[in-house]
């Protein structure tokens, strides 16, 4: 189940909100002091953010770029009263994702989650954030720290598919028949070259590693 974060200091319009996320099939925690809200951010797993801007102790635009310094991928939606064009602007700047004006209409929110939810689904199913390591699966392509590594596709691909199921073991026939129908020992015995050279492109990041399971084949541990 999706869990969505709603940051309003209003407890009525707080309530309604929540309410209607939760008939909607959501979880859902609402806060009314955003730096509660920070602080629970950092303990529970949140698969987006609903925000005011005018709240007390923090405002909306610097609650989103203490999050965004967090987690740069987690959709945000700022529903507000402010519906001038430099707020809007100064919002989509710091990092938000939608923008609604108040008095809104619920359902129409309601939709409006469920289209960032499905966006982010998709971005992630794309994208694999590992340390300073990202990994984007439409372009076969890995970034340390935005720097471009070097790297083959099919190195790629067996990357990407350790990485994205931590502490699973492969076989090498898992992992081959990403490219082949039929394999014989020699194309299995690729597998080994692939790792060897992952392993050694890789030799200078410590956010994973890639561990040999005797007798079975490999998997990736993410430290």
């Amino acid at each position: 189940m999706e869990n969505i974060l709603v940051v309003e200091d209003d407890a009525e319009f707080n309530r309604i909100m929540c309410t209607y996320l939760l008939r909607n099939g959501y979880s859902v925690q609402g806060y009314q002091d955003p730096m509660e809200a920070f602080d629970k951010f950092y303990t529970n797993k949140y698969s987006l953010i609903i925000s005011d801007i005018m709240m007390p102790k923090i405002n909306g635009f610097d609650f989103v770029k203490d999050i965004r310094e967090k987690d740069s991928e987690i959709p945000i939606l700022f529903i507000t009263a402010l519906d001038d064009f430099g707020s809007k602007q100064r919002g989509f700047h710091e990092g938000i994702d939608d923008y609604m004006v108040k008095p809104i209409d619920m359902d129409e929110m309601v939709l409006r989650v469920g289209a960032l939810l499905r966006r982010s689904r998709i971005e992630n199913k794309n994208r694999l954030n590992v340390g300073n390591l990202i990994l984007v699966r439409d372009e076969m392509a890995v970034y340390n720290d935005g720097k471009e590594i070097d790297i083959s596709p099919r190195e790629f691909t067996v990357l990407f598919k350790l990485l994205s199921h931590p502490k699973k073991i492969f076989t090498r026939s898992d992992l081959m028949g990403e490219f082949t129908g039929m394999m014989d020992d020699n194309s299995l015995r690729t597998v080994d070259v692939y790792i060897t050279k992952l392993r050694k492109l890789f030799a200078e990041i410590d956010s994973f590693k890639i561990v040999t399971v005797h007798g079975f084949g490999y998997k990736a541990v993410i430290k």
